[in-house]
């Protein structure tokens, strides 16, 4: 069968693409989407993003060792479901900061600036406390307040502006600097991700399928155009045409993954593994961009959400949410957070730090007992470069994920991660947590040196989940698309997603992938820049 577009990747963006195009009932669309439907009732619960780990709903990937990390593969989760991560992660709703767009503006995206892309953040939200300059209401993605906080985030607030931030009820508004209680993507107390924002409403329409569990492996190219796309479904491989577009939405993984298996990449790497070159595009897979995430975790009273694990109150938390869509159920865990500036010399917040009111260590698979608190801070502007390559021409083989954290030749990076881990810690030692820590457990009070907390940061970091800029947009010779996410050298072919961030933003990168589906998609419609 035949279509006029074919999008792969149901996730934050191309949720978004699938519905705009679909209002247009002269459009036929077909999304493809590797993962199953968004069936798992631990997606739509607000606290049980802390299980989705297994392979039903999460890639589960693992980057290559990192030389900077004691050599360490890193696991990297990405959602593998209708919704993509928006399905799988904390629901936190942040737009990072105006002069995040003036860079990528500055770099030579015109039309990508701050005032350019606002109206377009406004397009898709409905603000459930705020309708201003900055904050829409009635679009299709809910953002509210969380239903409650737990005792250790009000007190991490506090402690914050003991410190000497102010509080900020709006990061995403005029200012993004302070402390806050973070503003989720959520509806009646159920999880909103693009799948139900976006992509539920638009199934009803005729003209749009869905087709999951179905893994693009491989773009047509003829004539130098994207004529469709081959795909796995159900253990049979199968064609399908595009006679408009194709459009590649799997985030900043598999949209690389896809061109470069497709032939559409440097061209020497290609035959180092194997792949028979189409198009030769230096830039597809490099410019990979990620958060580094270093924490602490402290003992605490018995205040904080790991005393919810007893199966007798997990049992009465899950009757009080079903009844009354309220209590521990509702968390989305990293309640409370903070943007600080390293320095007087930054032009905008380059640190951010959460507070999750439990033990999450190592992205919680290690089990603690007892009561605990975790204060995550990360860089948000590392200067760092990564990549995303190719194993083998085979599409099972997972992807080369190289973040490079903290690979930065003059060792910004590293100062910046050790200056928010020494913030972290004032934040613990303040009066407003006093009477709720009991003792630093990780990394504990011995480890004080900056290079004691730099090996205590080679063992421990994480990733943020924020991975960016593997198809990056722009106009140099290594940029993989255009202004308007065409990619260049071909015709028929674009790439909506967080990909083509040419700069990862100072803060969650949810709202901004779903911004570019938004925008992206008018622009398709248009037929121009809009």
């Amino acid at each position: 069968m035949s279509y006029t577009h074919v999008i792969a990747g149901a996730g934050a963006a191309g949720c978004v693409v699938a519905s705009r195009l679909s209002e247009d009932a002269d459009n036929n669309v077909l999304l493809l989407e590797a993962g199953g439907p968004d069936r798992n009732p631990l997606i739509h619960i607000p606290v049980g993003f802390t299980k989705l780990t297994t392979p039903d709903v999460n890639w589960g990937f693992s980057t290559a060792p990192q030389p900077q990390m004691n050599n360490r593969a890193m696991w990297y989760p990405q959602g593998r479901t209708l919704g993509g991560s928006t399905s799988i992660n904390a629901m936190i709703y942040i737009r990072g900061h105006r002069a995040d767009y003036d860079r990528w503006e500055a770099l030579g995206n015109v039309g990508w600036g701050y005032d350019d892309v606002l109206p377009w953040f406004r397009k898709s939200e409905n603000n459930t406390r705020l309708s201003n300059a900055y904050h829409g209401v009635g679009g299709d993605m809910n953002v509210t307040q969380q239903v409650q906080q737990n005792p250790l985030a009000q007190a991490f607030v506090l402690a914050a502006q003991e410190l000497g931030l102010d509080f900020n009820a709006d990061v995403n508004g005029a200012e993004q600097d302070g402390v806050t209680f973070y503003d989720v993507t959520q509806r009646n107390a159920r999880r909103e991700s693009s799948s139900t924002a976006f992509l539920r409403p638009a199934m009803k329409r005729a003209n749009l399928t869905v087709v999951t569990r179905a893994r693009a492996s491989r773009i047509l190219i003829r004539d130098g155009a994207a004529v469709g796309v081959e795909y796995r479904h159900k253990g049979a491989t199968h064609s399908v045409h595009a006679d408009s577009e194709v459009v590649l939405s799997g985030g900043a993984v598999n949209s690389p993954r896809l061109l470069l298996l497709s032939g559409i990449g440097p061209a020497d790497h290609l035959r180092s593994v194997g792949v028979d070159v189409v198009h030769d595009l230096s830039g597809v897979g490099q410019n990979l961009q990620d958060h580094m995430d270093v924490y602490l975790a402290a003992e605490t009273a018995p205040v904080s959400y790991n005393r919810e694990d007893r199966p007798d109150r997990a049992l009465r938390h899950l009757f009080q949410y079903l009844l009354y869509r309220t209590g521990p159920m509702t968390a989305c865990v990293a309640e409370a957070g903070a943007f600080i500036r390293s320095s007087d010399e930054v032009v905008s917040p380059d640190i951010q730090i959460h507070c999750l009111p439990a033990y999450v260590i190592d992205h919680g698979r290690q089990r603690r007992k007892g009561h605990g608190v975790t204060i995550n801070t990360c860089h948000l502007r590392p200067r760092s470069v990564g990549s995303i390559s190719l194993m083998s021409s085979d599409p099972d083989d997972p992807p080369e994920i190289d973040p490079n954290f903290c690979g930065d030749l003059d060792g910004y990076d590293w100062r910046i991660s050790v200056e928010g881990f020494r913030w972290g810690r004032r934040l613990l030692q303040t009066r407003a947590l006093a009477s709720l820590i009991r003792y630093e457990h990780m990394p504990g009070k011995d480890v004080e040196s900056d290079e004691e907390v730099r090996d205590y940061i080679r063992k421990w970091s994480k990733t943020d989940y924020h991975p960016v800029g593997s198809c990056s947009m722009g106009i140099s010779d290594s940029a993989v698309v255009d202004t308007q996410l065409r990619v260049r050298g071909l015709e028929g072919l674009r790439v909506i997603d967080a990909s083509v961030m040419p700069r990862l933003i100072s803060g969650n990168t949810q709202a901004t992938s779903i911004m570019i589906g938004e925008r992206g998609a008018a622009i398709m419609r248009a037929g121009r820049l809009v």
